[in-house]
């Protein structure tokens, strides 16, 4: 017998499902809101979610990845009266099983639920834990970095190529990592190669070895790293960067797990697993015939986009928490607290360089608090203060500014200001059309924008724009 939880705001279908899984034999708990559905989430486990989109405290799609990252992993299949292309996207990239369009049919829903739970018992029937992943030094707990860990779970339960994208510094090799560490590879070898840093005339030897006598100076035979790869995961960081003239021969060895070191005579098997990670867009790279598209295909089975610090600014606290727990363990001093004002600087700033970054300027941090136990805004590097004094400036300070530049011109604006006034004009008239929309909810309207939760708050701290007071939206999140 299964257990099945449905979240809906109509409180007729939430009978009607429950009357229907009731005649499958299964039992059900509801909910009205995603509030209640949480609740439910903590005290049981579910086999299956029925969701809606559309709640009065929320949307459903915000809430998909932190239903997958329950104990129990239910599976989840979202119920929507707006369907769109978009919200199906949404959906199953974060792990939905199927997105169905409103009213329910219940031949379609017994349907769609006979299949899920036909597959939840396969499960059980071959002794698979659903949860079973661990991810050592991978912190945040935003939507953002639940969606991403659920498909490293994913990804580290199968055998597939996997292709890592994202922004320098955002932490491809430790995933890479985690998803070795996962896999039933794991007691074998994870073997790097820095692709950026490889010169064009040792790829091919570093990759496949070579012989004694090959070349000049091969004075012995070397193994090559797909070859010490054999039962584990070769990891290719910056991928992007492999010779166009490598590509095919390394996809043929991808395809075949075969290869021939240079200057041997027979090839040689090599049964590894792999993981690509690349920081520019692949598709462009193959546009711009930089990149083989059929290289592209094979090594990206399973892709995984990391996000950017900048639009998490909610994993700040707990990354910085971590990372400077183990910069002063290195250092063998007592753990630095934070001051708000610290905490409130890091979350300004738009990180380029990601956590790579964020961990540099903890250390230097440290460096520059010495013996005090408590770190301030202060012991910050100077463009992070001045990033941060910018943050909070009043936007009346700046247009009194821009009129004074005006001033000196004739009356006549420089270009940027100019822009700059029409684009913050646009700005404020998108937000006072967008929180109407949205009836105040933050969440639906990161949703109907295409924003972060961080940038839009920092849109409507900028032209003053409050979420409260709009027609039933007083006070949501």
């Amino acid at each position: 017998m299964a257990r099945v939880l449905i979240i809906d705001d109509d409180s007729g279908v939430c009978r009607m499902l429950s009357e229907l899984i009731r005649r499958m034999g299964h039992e059900s708990d509801s909910a009205v809101t995603l509030r209640k559905g949480r609740a439910f989430l903590r005290e049981e486990n579910y086999d299956a979610v029925l969701l809606d989109v559309r709640m009065p405290d929320g949307s459903g799609l915000e809430m998909i990845s932190e239903i997958r990252a329950e104990v129990s992993s239910p599976e989840v299949i979202i119920m929507t009266g707006f369907g769109d292309s978009d919200g199906a996207q949404a959906a199953i990239e974060n792990g939905a099983w199927d997105y169905i369009s409103k009213p329910v049919s219940p031949q379609n829903i017994m349907l769609v639920l006979r299949r899920v739970l036909q597959y939840r018992e396969n499960l059980k029937t071959a002794g698979i834990t659903q949860n079973p992943y661990r991810f050592e030094g991978i912190t945040g707990s935003s939507s953002l970095m639940k969606t991403c860990l659920f498909h490293v779970a994913r990804a580290a339960g199968s055998e597939v190529s996997v292709l890592l994208t994202g922004e320098t510094g955002t932490g491809k090799e430790l995933i890479a990592t985690a998803i070795h560490s996962n896999s039933r590879r794991s007691a074998k070898q994870f073997v790097v190669v820095d692709c950026a840093a490889l010169p064009q005339t040792l790829v091919e030897s570093v990759l496949f070895g070579y012989e004694k006598g090959a070349f000049t100076g091969a004075e012995n035979s070397r193994k090559g790293l797909i070859q010490q790869a054999d039962g584990g995961t070769l990891f290719l960081d910056e991928v992007g960067e492999l010779p166009l003239s490598m590509q095919k021969t390394f996809l043929r060895c991808l395809q075949e797990r075969k290869f021939r070191p240079i200057g041997g005579s027979r090839e040689i098997s090599s049964d590894f697993r792999l993981i690509a990670a690349t920081n520019r867009d692949p598709e462009q790279m193959v546009e711009k015939t930089l990149f083989r598209k059929d290289l592209l295909y094979r090594i990206s089975a399973h892709s995984i986009c990391l996000p950017p610090l900048r639009d998490r600014a909610e994993d700040i606290p707990e990354t910085a928490e971590y990372h400077m727990k183990n910069l002063c363990e290195n250092y063998n001093i007592p753990k630095k607290e934070f001051s708000p004002d610290f905490i409130a600087a890091l979350q300004s700033y738009h990180w380029p360089g990601n956590v790579r970054e964020l961990v540099n300027v903890l250390d230097r941090a440290i460096a520059e608090a010495h013996f005090d136990p408590l770190l301030f805004a202060r012991h910050l590097p100077t463009k992070l203060r001045i990033h941060a004094a910018g943050f909070y400036m009043s936007p009346y300070r700046e247009k009194d500014q821009k009129q004074g530049t005006a001033q000196k011109n004739g009356g006549f604006p420089k270009f940027r200001e100019y822009r700059q006034s029409h684009l913050d004009k646009a700005e404020k008239e998108y937000l006072q059309k967008l929180m109407p929309r949205a009836k105040g909810c933050i969440k639906d309207a990161c949703r109907i924008a295409g924003i972060s939760r961080t940038r839009l708050y920092n849109l409507m701290k900028k032209h003053r724009i409050s979420r409260l007071g709009w027609e039933s939206g007083e006070g949501k999140e």
